[in-house]
């Protein structure tokens, strides 16, 4: 097994480190992921590195599944466009400051502001 030693301030690695590419144009055909595990252990070899195939999904697209990234995607806009909006800025600052601190208060603005958008999109549709 192969050991890897990082370096000064570099702790662990966890997630993708490389993904196949979708247009097939790069060398890179299976995904490198790396793993670190936190649990508590007298040994120091708690980070792995996995190889992993492209995998091609082997069951269609439902119209539920269609309809969630629909929304997913609708939601993600209109909080985009929102936070850019200079008009209602101040607004929604002073409303999820106001919140923020109460049970069940969102703890960044971004989550916030989803949770508008989705109750919105969700009365819409």
């Amino acid at each position: 097994m192969a050991k890897v030693e990082w370096s000064t301030g570099i702790d662990h690695v966890s997630g993708a480190l490389s993904k196949p590419s979708k247009s097939g144009q790069h060398s890179c055909t299976k995904m490198l992921l790396a793993t670190h595990r936190t649990a508590p252990t007298e040994s120091r070899d708690c980070n792995r590195l996995f190889l992993r195939k492209k995998v091609k999904r082997s069951t269609p697209v439902l119209a539920d599944e269609v309809a969630r990234r629909n929304r997913f995607g609708a939601v993600a806009q209109a909080v985009n466009a929102r936070m850019k909006n200079l008009a209602s800025i101040a607004t929604d600052q002073a409303n999820f400051n106001a919140q923020k601190d109460e049970p069940g208060g969102k703890k960044t603005m971004k989550s916030y502001l989803w949770s508008l958008e989705l109750a919105t999109y969700d009365q819409n549709h």
